[in-house]
């Protein structure tokens, strides 16, 4: 599986998707301030959407493995704790709202639609298992490094898990389709 993103001739555009952020008191880090912190990372064209840790920036370098870790690394010295960040490039976060739009298509009966983005792709018996958690509530479909949660009629809102499926997952946040929609509307 490789980590470093194909070289298309010009300044690649990328979208970090950062978890456990600004969950209580201790664990905050405003829009303004993740700005300022990937500008001082070194990062070009740094723009910020809601409050949940979504970040777009450009930059020559092509790792996204290194992406990360230098993002980590500056997210945990200003802010004093781990700050997971899942980097996808703007083609593949398009790619990302096209399949949520085709699953969407595929079940109009949906409650929700939660997104989730993961560091890494799973083992296929890991993919396996998480789709056959399928219950009432609904189910997940694997994609890659992303994993979306089709709720029915039947979740419950304030569910956090309601598959049991989340915690597979490994290192990852989710977003609501709403929210990558207006992301790729904005930035891809």
């Amino acid at each position: 599986m490789s980590t470093t993103i194909a070289d298309d001739g010009g300044m690649p555009t990328y979208v970090a998707f950062l978890r456990a952020i600004n969950l209580g008191a201790n664990r905050k880090f405003a829009k303004d301030d993740i700005r300022r912190v990937v500008e001082a990372a070194g990062f070009d064209d740094v723009e910020t959407h809601i409050n949940t840790g979504n970040v777009r920036f450009t930059t020559p370098m092509r790792s996204r493995a290194k992406i990360e870790a230098l993002l980590e690394g500056a997210f945990a010295e200003d802010r004093g704790f781990e700050v997971p960040t899942m980097v996808f490039t703007a083609a593949e976060v398009a790619a990302i709202a096209a399949e949520a739009a085709t699953l969407g298509d595929e079940h109009p009966e949906l409650a929700r639609h939660y997104i989730y983005l993961m560091k890494d792709e799973l083992p296929a018996a890991t993919v396996a298992k998480i789709e056959g958690l399928a219950s009432e509530a609904g189910g997940m479909v694997v994609r890659g490094r992303t994993a979306h949660a089709l709720l029915g009629p039947a979740y419950q809102a304030g569910q956090v898990d309601p598959l049991g499926a989340a915690k597979l997952l490994g290192v990852a946040t989710n977003r609501n389709r709403t929210v990558i929609d207006a992301i790729v509307a904005k930035w891809c």
